[in-house]
């Protein structure tokens, strides 16, 4: 290819934007469907009540789901990372395998919420409720962080935020 073919095809890729949101997957998740393996980058699903569905394998980066209530709904090898939570109710919810690096889940309610398998690398639960969280190891939350209101499962700690 020559110079000049390579620079124009370098420039379309870098106009394209890889990955990015799918309005209509999030408005769509919004109402209250499933959505498996979906991309809803920057989502903004705060305050809304998705009880029992499925985001498994869904592309959830940077996304909002403070306040949101979302017992039971499954974010299996889910990726979570930088998702702010603030707040959220995530009662049985699945993390398992998920990647939820750099998020935060200050204030929110996890219990029976699994995390076996999870990457937990910075991420907040600063005033979480965990106790009855399963999954957990104390590997995992060494690399995550809280604070003296963290509710944690007997015999793990977490390093102060």
């Amino acid at each position: 290819m020559k110079p000049l073919a390579l620079l124009a095809a370098a420039a379309l890729l870098a106009a394209t934007p890889a990955l990015a949101q799918n309005a209509g997957q999030i408005a769509s998740a919004r109402r209250g469907a499933s959505c498996p393996g979906c991309n809803l980058f920057q989502a903004d699903l705060s305050r809304t009540e998705l009880r029992g569905k499925s985001f498994a394998g869904a592309r959830l980066r940077q996304a909002d789901l403070s306040a949101a209530v979302m017992n039971r709904t499954s974010f299996a090898r889910a990726d979570l990372r930088d998702v702010e939570a603030y707040g959220a109710v995530f009662t049985g919810a699945n993390f398992s395998g998920a990647n939820l690096s750099g998020a935060s889940f200050v204030g929110t309610y996890l219990q029976g919420a699994n995390f076996a398998g999870a990457v937990l690398e910075s991420t907040n639960f600063s005033g979480a409720e965990m106790d009855r969280a399963v999954g957990l190891t104390q590997r995992q939350l060494s690399r995550a962080c809280g604070d003296s209101a963290t509710r944690l499962p007997r015999g793990l700690s977490i390093p102060p935020c």
